[in-house]
């Protein structure tokens, strides 16, 4: 049988850096040399592993869409080369990643894991290893066809996935969609969760050209703050409201401002403050204005997997109207219609 191979990505984050006087940051060569000293990653049991060190290597809040390109096009480039992969990222921005390169790789038939750590790999009581680790046997070995993330026992769907914790080991959570599996004493894989992609090719999509933002509502903001976000040249907005959807509709200026944006056809998707459950519009008088002045639901969409879906669908070229019917529409696990 022939030894499988994962390619490793390694962009950043706290998994490979080093204390330094101004505190923890990335040092260039630091990561692979600690790899080279673990023992646990010299079994047979483990595929084998090319890591590819990103210049710069970046904190992840420093992460843009122009370094998503860079990953999805890295895996495109030697998708045929290895049977899974692993990007190792930092915490702060790592479900934005997980969201855009799920979009930004439709078809995916091999697994691409993203990992990192809350403590340093250099440190004693770091998580590291074990995320690591399970990350490499995760692409490895198993048959996941779709982007997730691993972290502290838990598979998640990429797309699916937020960070609700800054201190402890586990991080992530998918708040509307379980968990794909679980690693304990066995990795346990739910296999009738995982996406079956129809499409026969990887299809890469780049994105980064398309004006979209979000905004969070706020109790007393001002119209005039969703007025500015809403001028050209934007084109798409993730607006997170209050529960099921709802908004201060009162406001005859917020609502104007909603409606100008829809006849320049900038669309703008509702989504909920919530960690868990569903937008619906319709169900109070006020989400009905929302609708009525053009605002589009966002299910129970992340904040994450909405703004990294909107700059997929713009970068497409794809006209208004089309960016919102397929917001609407699951196009790799990252929603629930209604």
């Amino acid at each position: 049988m022939t030894a499988r191979r994962v390619y490793v990505a390694y962009t950043g984050g706290t998994i490979g850096m080093r204390k330094a006087a101004g505190g923890y940051s990335p040092a260039p060569g630091y990561l692979e040399q600690l790899i080279a000293e673990m023992p646990e990653l010299k079994t047979d049991a483990l595929p084998a592993c090319t890591l590819k060190e990103y210049q710069p290597l970046l904190d992840s809040s420093e992460m843009t869409p122009e370094n998503w390109v860079q990953i999805a096009g890295d895996i495109a480039r030697h998708y045929e080369e290895y049977d899974g992969f692993v990007v190792l990222h930092g915490t702060d921005t790592l479900a934005y990643t997980a969201s855009a390169l799920s979009f930004m790789l439709l078809g995916l038939k091999k697994p691409v894991i993203v990992t990192g750590s809350q403590v340093p790999l250099c440190e004693i009581t770091s998580d590291a290893r074990q995320n690591l680790i399970t990350a490499l046997l995760l692409a490895g070995t198993c048959e996941i066809p779709e982007v997730c993330v691993y972290f502290d026992g838990r598979l998640l769907r990429g797309n699916r996935t937020v960070k609700v914790d800054c201190d402890q080991f586990e991080a992530f959570d998918s708040p509307n969609f379980p968990p794909l599996g679980h690693v304990g004493t066995q990795i346990e894989i739910k296999h009738e969760l995982l996406l079956r992609s129809e499409r026969r090719e990887l299809e890469f999509q780049e994105v980064g050209s398309a004006r979209v933002g979000a905004l969070r509502l706020f109790p007393g903001m001002d119209a005039a703050v969703l007025r500015n976000i809403l001028m050209p040249p934007l084109q798409g907005l993730v607006l997170e409201c209050f529960g099921s959807g709802n908004a201060p509709v009162r406001n005859r200026d917020f609502v104007a401002a909603l409606e100008d944006a829809r006849a320049r056809d900038v669309v703008v998707v509702d989504i909920t403050q919530c960690l868990r459950g569903s937008v619906k519009l319709g169900s109070y008088a006020t989400s009905s204005r929302l609708a009525a002045a053009g605002v589009i639901s966002g299910h129970d969409l992340t904040a994450e997997a909405a703004l990294a879906k909107l700059y997929y669908l713009f970068e497409r070229k794809l006209d208004a109207a089309t960016v919102r019917e397929r917001m609407g529409r699951s196009l790799c696990g990252e929603l629930t219609p209604d």
